[in-house]
């Protein structure tokens, strides 16, 4: 096989895996999306005498380049530095994956290497979405978004059945091809297509008969979603006054307001002039939420984004987030918060805890805390947002009923979200900004994954988002109503509360757990296969 050819290769695969993330596409594409790379890699192993391990890297970073840029350029319009180091340490990482699977099939045999793929991939994701640094978007799971007719079943196993899935249906599809192209028959393989048949069919089988059956319990809740689409490049830190952006907000949720309306949702950072812990009443913006809910809607519950301080006295123990006022003693945490504004006047406040890297959080503080000084000569700044180490729910006044409040980022974390619902969370309520990248693929594919997070838990998802898109989406992950990009609406609609815990929300990212588990065997035993033959 010539350079050229192997080049194509990899290319067509880094192309075939791009367009699961677009509306256009379907997540289907994935099933056979690896094949062309596979056939790379099997080249270079059945002609591993003339090609060093390292060539399997270089033509997988080709594929997952193209992947990742084609997928994630949005992130061009907020951070041009950004996009290059998300882009270049996930491809990075990913076409170490491939390597190391590679290494593993040199020295142990094909079906190892094989396994290698599919445990070493999952690990790779559950590590690299736990991380400080983190940036798990093009997770494969997360690639049928669009396609919930056909994954009704991650209920059961999250988006890591979803990557089980594609790996393992790409592998033994690839055997097959392979087979096929040499023997120009499948008569001797009847049981390996059969079982490939089965690994696609049953899934789907399976999804659409749990898609049609499931119903919802009923016990509806009415809810008003806000999207009132203030530019957060000009008017909204800074480039409007907090009265006036808050008139126009509470205007907005008065035009759908009911006597019957139980929750008002308000997007992520809305508020954000100066609200301290143990002061949330105080402040004028709240206050304003406060006689709103108070005068008009006294049976509902608003929730609102905000930013939040919290202050620490000279000599009082204070936060590795912490920073100092300047020229004074004092230090102060700044938040990332939802609260809960109703006519019980009990503060709820929740602070978001999955951070944007480089954003909102700077990784690994105490070993990059030298960097602190430099940033601040050079004009920059070397800080992270507080966060809360546990998942904490806002509850209704009157029965109860916990809303999750996940903000942003976070609603791209299977596992982080049901640490919520362990916590009687009945609804998921998804805030967020993503105007930051402006008209593209980003803002739809944020979209996208509460669809997952509404069938991984069985949860009913309301999102409001201040110029992205807004939506309310029913337990089978249907968006039953959604706002149009960079158009001020509201939404008004009922969703239904749910109390059962899904076996996924019960036990979590169990099958990347269990990768960790076969991973180590697979290291163990290429390390004792290139220990024995060394010493032949």
């Amino acid at each position: 096989m010539t350079k050229s050819r192997l080049l194509s290769l990899s290319i067509l695969s880094g192309l075939l895996l791009t367009p699961a993330w677009y509306g256009f596409g379907t997540g289907l594409i994935l099933l056979l999306a690896f094949i062309p790379l596979l056939f790379v890699e099997d080249f270079l192993y059945e002609n591993k005498s003339e090609h060093r391990p390292h060539k399997s890297f270089l033509y997988a970073f080709i594929t997952f380049f193209i992947w990742n840029i084609c997928a994630t350029w949005w992130l061009w319009n907020a951070t041009i530095a950004g996009m290059f180091l998300a882009v270049m340490i996930n491809s990075t990482l990913m076409s170490l994956i491939f390597w190391l699977a590679h290494i593993t099939r040199r020295n142990t045999s094909s079906g190892t290497g094989n396994f290698a793929i599919i445990a070493f991939w999952l690990v790779y994701e559950h590590f690299y979405m736990n991380g400080e640094i983190n940036w798990p978007w093009l997770n494969l799971g997360n690639g049928f978004a669009n396609d919930i007719l056909f994954i009704q079943w991650y209920e059961y196993t999250g988006t890591f059945g979803g990557t089980f899935w594609v790996l393992l249906v790409n592998i033994l599809a690839f055997n097959l091809i392979k087979h096929f192209i040499h023997y120009r028959t499948l008569k001797n393989k009847i049981i390996q297509t059969s079982i490939l048949i089965s690994v696609i069919l049953i899934p789907l089988i399976f999804s659409l008969i749990r898609f049609s059956t499931y119903k919802e319990k009923h016990d509806p809740k009415e809810i008003v979603v806000l999207q009132p689409n203030i530019d957060p490049y000009g008017a909204k830190f800074g480039g409007m006054e907090m009265e006036r952006q808050m008139e126009i907000l509470l205007r907005q949720a008065d035009s759908l307001g009911t006597p019957g309306t139980d929750y008002f949702v308000a997007p992520e950072t809305f508020i954000n002039d100066n609200i301290w812990e143990e002061n949330l009443y105080s402040n004028q913006s709240m206050q304003s939420v406060y006689d709103f809910v108070r005068v008009k809607y006294p049976a509902s519950h608003f929730i609102v984004g905000l930013t939040y301080y919290k202050l620490y006295p000279a000599g009082q123990e204070r936060s590795r987030t912490a920073r100092q006022f300047p020229g004074s003693d004092d230090w102060y945490d700044m938040y990332n918060a939802a609260a809960q504004i109703d006519t019980s006047m009990v503060e709820q406040v929740y602070i978001k805890s999955k951070l944007v890297i480089g954003v909102e959080t700077m990784p690994y503080p105490e070993y990059l805390g030298f960097l602190r000084k430099l940033t601040v000569k050079l004009g920059g700044t070397f800080r992270s947002n507080g966060y809360q180490e546990f998942r904490e729910n806002l509850y209704s006044r009157d029965d109860s009923t916990g809303i999750a409040p996940v903000i942003c980022y976070e609603s791209i974390f299977g596992e982080f979200i049901t640490d919520y619902l362990k916590e009687d969370a009945g609804f998921i309520f998804v805030i967020t900004n993503d105007g930051w990248w402006g008209d593209t693929p980003g803002h739809r594919q944020h979209q996208s994954y509460s669809r997952i997070r509404a069938i991984e838990t069985r949860r009913s998802v309301a999102r409001s988002a201040n110029t992205g898109i807004s939506s309310l989406i029913d337990q089978k992950g249907q968006v039953l109503q959604r706002t149009n990009y960079w158009e001020p609406d509201a939404l008004r609609g009922e969703l239904n509360v749910n109390d059962k815990l899904t076996f996924y929300t019960r036990h979590g990212d169990y099958i990347a757990r269990i990768a960790y588990f076969f991973s180590l065997l697979i290291v163990l035993y290429t390390i004792t296969s290139i220990l024995i033959s060394r010493k032949k």
